[in-house]
């Protein structure tokens, strides 16, 4: 029997515009960062081959690795079942997703009543980004 579900894309309208948008390294499996994608950002996506994300903090498209050369390679896009989430499996360029200049934006954990830090640091951010 054939699947009557239509064809997924992801549903703009649900959250005011915006999806969440979790990227994973596409040979560990590794999560390296989650972010949001509005329309705009889906398309350039797939336009370019390179992730593209809204930035919710400076209101604007975010080529991810624009600054820093950290460009997130797409090799597979997947949509949930509610189409509210996508998960791009990339090829991250750079070693290093995170902002903080570690790998992942997934780096502390916790250790009891406290949280400890097992990020690999990748680059000094003061240096790609300048100091604020």
């Amino acid at each position: 029997m054939a699947d009557p579900t239509p064809t997924p894309v992801p549903d703009f309208a649900k959250r005011g515009g915006l999806v969440t948008a979790i990227a994973q390294d596409h040979q560990t499996g590794e999560i390296l960062m989650v972010a949001y994608m509005n329309e705009e950002a889906y398309r350039k996506t797939l336009e370019l081959g390179e992730v593209v994300y809204w930035s919710t903090s400076r209101d604007e498209l975010w080529h991810k690795g624009e600054s820093s050369g950290n460009t997130q390679t797409l090799k597979e896009l997947y949509v949930d079942c509610d189409a509210d989430v996508v998960l791009a499996k990339v090829d991250q360029k750079g070693d290093a997703a995170c902002h903080t200049g570690r790998r992942s934006c997934f780096y502390r954990v916790r250790a009891g009543d406290d949280w400890k830090d097992v990020g690999v640091q990748v680059f000094d951010p003061d240096e790609v980004y300048g100091k604020k």
